[in-house]
C-alpha cells in the first residue's frame, strides 16, 4: 500500500488510569512553530546537542517563553500519561535478566503477562525509542498484555547502567552504545520471550522510532515471526527484503521527511518480494504521534494506530 492518508474510525476514549498534577496542561503540537518541532526531531534524534536546539530555538522565545522553557514544554511527562498503573492487580510484572551471548552477554527486560490468564498465550516484543526502557515504554507493555499476550520491553541502555532516568542523558548514552551488539540483545529477548511458561510459540513485535527500525531489522532476522507493528521506524537492508515472512503493519506520521523518505525503495521492495504488508499515514501527525507523553501525541491517530496493532496481533498471533 503507498503511504498516504487515510481517515479516521470514531474511537471510544482510553479507559486509562491517568495521574494528575498541579502542572500546567499539556500542549499540543499546534501550539508550536512548525520549525521548533523539527529543531526538537533533531535534537531527539541526537543530531544536534541542547546547546545547539537552544540556540536554534531562542528566536522562538518571546515574553516570559525562554529557549529552555520550549525545551520542557516539548519533554515528557511520564505520570500524567499513565494508562495502566505498575501495581495493576490485572498484570503480573517484574525485571529479568537474560544471557545474550552474541550481544553484552547479559541483558535486562520488564516482563509483563495477565495475572489470571487461562490456557497459553502469544507473545509480543515491545521495542522503546532511542532513550531505552523508560515508564512510557513499560505502560506501552502493559497495555499489550492487557490484551491477553506476553509482553516483554528489553532495555537496550542495560550495558551502559540502564535508563538514567533523564531523557537527555539516555539519548547521550544512546551515541556510544553498540549496535550489532545491542541487535543480537534483541534477537536474545525473542528467545527468552519464546521460553516463558505458558506461552505458545507465535511471536509479534512492536517498536516506536528506533525501535520500530528494530523492528523491521527482526523481521529480517526471524523466519519465525509472525508480525512486526513499526511506528514510524526506518527502513532495513533492502537487498535482505525478500526473507521476511512476518506480515507487517507499518504506522508513519505525515510530518516525518527523515523517516518517510525511505518508504518508497521499502514499499517497491516489500512488493517485488511478495511480502505482506500494510502502511498508512496518519495526517497532521507528528513523529511520536503515539507517544502520549509529549506534545506531539495525537490522540486520535495513536488510538486508531494501536487499535489495527491489537487486531493485527489478535489474528496473527493466535491462529
Amino acid at each position: 500500500m503507498s503511504l498516504r492518508a487515510v481517515a479516521y474510525d470514531t474511537l471510544p476514549a482510553s479507559a486509562g488510569e491517568i495521574t494528575m498534577t498541579d502542572d500546567p496542561p499539556m500542549q499540543r503540537a499546534s501550539d508550536f512553530d512548525p520549525e521548533v518541532l523539527l529543531v526538537f526531531d533533531q535534537y531527539v534524534h541526537g543530531d544536534i546537542d541542547r546547546r545547539t536546539f537552544l540556540t536554534r530555538v531562542g528566536r522562538f522565545a518571546v515574553g516570559t517563553v525562554t529557549a529552555a522553557g520550549l525545551l520542557g514544554a516539548l519533554s515528557p511527562r511520564f505520570a500524567e500519561a499513565q494508562q495502566i498503573a505498575p501495581t495493576d492487580p490485572r498484570l503480573e510484572s517484574r525485571y529479568v535478566e537474560y544471557d545474550s551471548p552474541k550481544g553484552h552477554g547479559k541483558a535486562r527486560a520488564y516482563l509483563v503477562r495477565p495475572a489470571k490468564a487461562q490456557g497459553s498465550l502469544p507473545l509480543v516484543l515491545v521495542v522503546h525509542e532511542n532513550r531505552g526502557l523508560n515508564p512510557h515504554i513499560e505502560d506501552v507493555a502493559r497495555r499489550v498484555a492487557l490484551e491477553q499476550f506476553v509482553a516483554l520491553a528489553p532495555d537496550a541502555l542495560f550495558p551502559l547502567g540502564g535508563y538514567p532516568g533523564d531523557e537527555d542523558r539516555a539519548r547521550t548514552l544512546f551515541q556510544s552504545l553498540d549496535q550489532p551488539k545491542a541487535f543480537e540483545d534483541f534477537i536474545a529477548a525473542t528467545q527468552f520471550l519464546r521460553a516463558q511458561p505458558g506461552t505458545r510459540d507465535r511471536l509479534g513485535v512492536v517498536g516506536f522510532c528506533y525501535g520500530g527500525a528494530i523492528a523491521n531489522r527482526l523481521a529480517l532476522a526471524l523466519p519465525d515471526l509472525a508480525a512486526a507493528v513499526p511506528f514510524y521506524g526506518s527502513a532495513p537492508p533492502l537487498d535482505d527484503v525478500g526473507a521476511i515472512k512476518a506480515e507487517l503493519l507499518l504506522h508513519f506520521a505525515a510530518n516525518d521527511e527523515r523517516v518517510n523518505a525511505s518508504w518508497p525503495p521499502f514499499e517497491a521492495a516489500l512488493k517485488a518480494a511478495g511480502v505482506k504488508h500494510t502502511a498508512y499515514v496518519y495526517p497532521n501527525t507528528q513523529h511520536g504521534f503515539h507517544n502520549d507523553t509529549t506534545p506531539r501525541y495525537d490522540a486520535e491517530a495513536a488510538a486508531l494506530a494501536w487499535r489495527r496493532t491489537v487486531e493485527l496481533f489478535h489474528r496473527t498471533l493466535r491462529g
